[in-house]
C-alpha cells in the first residue's frame, strides 16, 4: 500500500512495433496496471537499463531487432534477466515457441487475442508471482 492507501500498479511494459496492437493492449491493462508502450527492441533495452518493470509484453515480429534477438539481450541484463516475459504473436511457429521457451519466457499469446484471454494470462503470472514470494 502507498502512503495515500491506494495499492501500488504493477508496472508492465509492452513492446510491440504496431502502435493498433500497443492501443489495444493499453485500453486492456491501463485500468489495473501501469502501463508503459514502447515501439521497439533496441528502445524497450534504453527503458530498461534506467527502469524495472513487473513484467514485459513482447512482440517477436518487429523491424530492426526481433522479439527473439530482444528477449535475449533482456536475459543477459544481470539485474533484469528475471523479469518474466509474455510473447505475442501473429505468427504460430513451433520453432519460435520452442526459442521463446529455451529464453525462459512465462506465457505466449497469438494474435488476435481477446481482452480476456490477455488478462487471464497477465493475472497469471502476478498470481504466480505473489505464490512464490509468499513459499519464501
Amino acid at each position: 500500500m502507498s502512503q495515500t492507501g491506494e495499492a501500488i500498479k504493477k508496472r508492465i511494459l509492452a513492446v510491440d512495433d504496431d502502435v493498433i496492437i500497443l492501443t489495444r493492449i493499453s485500453s486492456i491493462l491501463r485500468s489495473d496496471y501501469e502501463l508503459i508502450t514502447i515501439n521497439s527492441g533496441m528502445r524497450a533495452l534504453r527503458y530498461l537499463e534506467l527502469e524495472r518493470p513487473d513484467l514485459i509484453l513482447l512482440d517477436i515480429r518487429m523491424a530492426q531487432m526481433d522479439g527473439i534477438e530482444t528477449l535475449r539481450k533482456i536475459r543477459e541484463m544481470e539485474s533484469r534477466k528475471d523479469i518474466p516475459v509474455i510473447m505475442l504473436t501473429g505468427v504460430e511457429s513451433r520453432d519460435i515457441v520452442i526459442e521463446s521457451a529455451k529464453l525462459g519466457i512465462c506465457d505466449y499469446l497469438l494474435k488476435p487475442f481477446s481482452s480476456v484471454a490477455l488478462l487471464e494470462r497477465v493475472n497469471r503470472v502476478f498470481e504466480q508471482q505473489e505464490k512464490e514470494e509468499e513459499e519464501q
